[in-house]
């Protein structure tokens, strides 16, 4: 499996991850929004949970690559989250801190997205996070998605669920189409 955009690489997880993602992972400013920071063993938890997501379900998070430089630079992906209740599919992301505002958690998610709807028949997907995460909210709106839902949430206190559906795809993508057909031809947009 291996997703490329203009700027990235998303492909699977292995265990030789570990140490760049726990410098993520381990950084209290990236994790502000979870209840702590990821120890090394939470760290190893996490890359064995998205294996075993690829063998369960064809999909989980997966390991960010700048094309440019080939740095690991985060992850980002679809995994199954109980959303007030509901086990759905969700789009989620960590980027390292040094390459936050540069549209690459954007990047990421619209790629994961796009797959999504592309592989599976999920007419729905989501994505939550704490109140309080101004950055995720932002690129689950940057990613399509509007807000569905405000949950208390034992974990987050409050959380927030934004929702883009396979027919709200079909738009965005047809639009994308139809604009670079336009362009391409030289027809006045």
């Amino acid at each position: 499996m291996g997703i490329e955009t203009d700027r990235l690489i998303l492909r699977e997880y292995t265990m030789d991850d570990y140490d760049a993602l726990y410098e993520i992972l381990s950084d209290s400013e990236t994790m502000q929004h979870y209840p702590r920071p990821f120890d090394e063993e939470k760290t190893r938890h996490w890359i064995q949970w998205n294996l075993d997501n690829y063998r369960k379900y064809g999909f989980g998070l997966w390991a960010v690559i700048l094309k440019e430089t080939g740095e690991f630079i985060g992850d980002c992906g679809i995994t199954m989250q109980s959303i007030d209740g509901d086990i759905l599919p969700e789009i989620g992301y960590h980027i390292h801190k040094k390459y936050w505002r540069r549209g690459y958690g954007s990047e990421a998610a619209k790629a994961a997205r796009d797959w999504m709807f592309q592989n599976t028949d999920y007419n729905a997907v989501y994505s939550y996070m704490k109140y309080t995460n101004i950055g995720s909210y932002r690129t689950a709106v940057a990613n399509g998605m509007k807000k569905v839902k405000e949950y208390p949430d034992e974990k987050n206190y409050i959380s927030y669920a934004y929702k883009i559906t396979r027919s709200e795809w079909e738009e965005i993508v047809g639009r994308s189409k139809r604009y670079a057909d336009n362009k391409r031809t030289g027809v006045d947009i």
